[in-house]
C-alpha cells in the first residue's frame, strides 16, 4: 500500500489546505427575502466599497433601516460595476431597473444584464458572482412562472421568476487580462485563498506517492481514466469519464424556441 495521497489529505477536515479565511470580511450576499421584498422595495445606502482577501470582487457595505426596530442592518453586496459610496440602491419587486438595484428576474425586461443570481428563491445569490461576470435574461414564461438565463458559462438555465438579481455586471472585470508573468505573484494571490500552488504533477513523483508517478520517464504507464468506484487513493486523472480525446469537428447550431 502507497502513501495518503493529496486528493485524499484535500478531502479530510482541518490541516494544511484549509481555506484561509482569517480577514475575510463576511458572506457576500442578497438581504434575507422579506415582505418588503416582496411586495414593494427598501431603500439602502453604499457606506464603503471594501476589498474582501481572497476574492476578485469588492464588495459594498450597505445600510438599511430596520423595518420595524429603531436600528440599522448593516449587509455586504457583491459591488456591480458602476456603484459608489453614497450611492442609493433599492431591494425589491417595486425598485427601479437600475444598476446597482436587486430586483426578482420576473419584471427585468428580456436582455437584461444580471449578477449575483438566485439559483432557488431566498437563498440570497449563488450565479454569477465572480469578478466581470454576469448573466442576461433571455426568455420568460410566465404560465409557468420561470424566466430563462444564460449564465457565463454559456449555458442556459431555467430559475424561478421570484429569484432575484442585481442589475449590472459584478465590479473588478479584466482582472484576468494581465498576465502573472512570475512566480512571487502567483505565491501572494494563492496564499490569500489556500494552499493549492504550487501544484507537483503527479508523473513527477515517486509510486508511493501517486499512482502516475516512477517510471524512467515521467509517462503514467496505463491509461489515465480512472472509474467511479475506484478506491480514494486510485481516484486520479481523468475520473469517470464519459469520453476522452480532442473535441473534434463543430458543434451543431440550437435553436431555442422559447
Amino acid at each position: 500500500m502507497g502513501r495518503i495521497i493529496r486528493a485524499q489529505r484535500k478531502g479530510k477536515a482541518g490541516g494544511v489546505f484549509k481555506a484561509h479565511t482569517h480577514h475575510r470580511k463576511g458572506p457576500a450576499r442578497h438581504r434575507t427575502l422579506d415582505f418588503g421584498e416582496r411586495v414593494g422595495y427598501l431603500k439602502g445606502v453604499v457606506k464603503e466599497i471594501i476589498h474582501d482577501p481572497g476574492r476578485g470582487a469588492p464588495l459594498a457595505r450597505v445600510h438599511f433601516r430596520h423595518t420595524y426596530k429603531y436600528q440599522t442592518k448593516k449587509e455586504l453586496f457583491i459591488a456591480a460595476e458602476g456603484m459608489y459610496t453614497g450611492q442609493f440602491v433599492y431591494c425589491g419587486k417595486r425598485a427601479d431597473l437600475t444598476v446597482g438595484n436587486v430586483l426578482p428576474l420576473g419584471v427585468c425586461p428580456e436582455g437584461t444584464i444580471v449578477c449575483n443570481i438566485e439559483s432557488k428563491v431566498g437563498d440570497r445569490g449563488s450565479l454569477a458572482r465572480s469578478s466581470g461576470n454576469y448573466g442576461t435574461i433571455v426568455a420568460h414564461n410566465p404560465d409557468d412562472n420561470v424566466t430563462r438565463v444564460k449564465l457565463p458559462s454559456g449555458t442556459k438555465k431555467s430559475i424561478p421568476s421570484n429569484a432575484r438579481a442585481m442589475i449590472g455586471i459584478v465590479a473588478g472585470g479584466g482582472r484576468i487580462d494581465k498576465p502573472i508573468l512570475k512566480a512571487g505573484r502567483a505565491h501572494h494571490k494563492y496564499k490569500a485563498k489556500r494552499n493549492c500552488w504550487p501544484k507537483v504533477r503527479g508523473v513527477a513523483m515517486n509510486p508511493v506517492d501517486h499512482p502516475h508517478g516512477g517510471g524512467n520517464h515521467q509517462h503514467i504507464g496505463h491509461a489515465s481514466t480512472t472509474s467511479r468506484h475506484d478506491p480514494a487513493g486510485k481516484k486520479v486523472g481523468l475520473i469517470a469519464a464519459r469520453r476522452t480525446g480532442r473535441l473534434r469537428g463543430t458543434k451543431g447550431i440550437i435553436v431555442e424556441v422559447a
